[in-house]
């Protein structure tokens, strides 16, 4: 048994994302076939739902920073889920060109969307790679990202 809705996100990229294989294109397959792997069908429909929900926001992503010096306040219900860590792990990403400041958001708010009250460093980077991989004209970041999770050095935070 797995421990979250990221689970199946990670199983999903890893298995059919990346090119090399296509997921069955019927709904309910691809639920059977996950279920089969040892997802509960809870985790299975948020997990969709959310990749739905990405998909939806991609289409309407239109924004365009104003300011590109300004730093990003959270608010409550947002320092809750994503600690110190995580948001610090959103800096240096953005610090470093990996994520700009609408990407940045796309994350936050896919990564607000996990219904779970914290979501670890470990979740948010596949959070990240999920919304880059989505992004027209991000693929640098992509790769970059994808180093970060694949890499054998660890990334450290300054």
């Amino acid at each position: 048994m797995h421990d979250n809705m990221v689970d199946v996100l990670i199983y999903l990229f890893e298995n059919y994302m990346t090119g090399e294989a296509m997921p069955p294109e019927d709904h309910g397959e691809l639920e059977d076939e996950l279920t089969r792997a040892g997802f509960t069908s809870n985790e299975v429909a948020q997990a969709l739902t959310w990749l739905d929900d990405l998909a939806r926001r991609m289409e309407h992503s239109d924004y365009r920073p104003r300011d590109l010096g300004a730093m990003r306040i959270y608010t409550d219900a947002e320092a809750t889920k994503l600690d110190l860590d995580a948001r610090g792990l959103l800096l240096f990403l953005e610090q470093n060109g990996i994520l700009d400041p609408l990407s940045r958001e796309l994350v936050i708010d896919r990564a607000l969307a996990i219904e779970q009250a914290f979501v670890s460093t470990d979740e948010l980077k596949w959070v990240v790679l999920l919304v880059l991989m989505n992004r027209p004209g991000q693929e640098d970041a992509f790769t970059q990202m994808e180093e970060l999770i694949y890499g054998d050095e660890p990334a450290y935070l300054h």
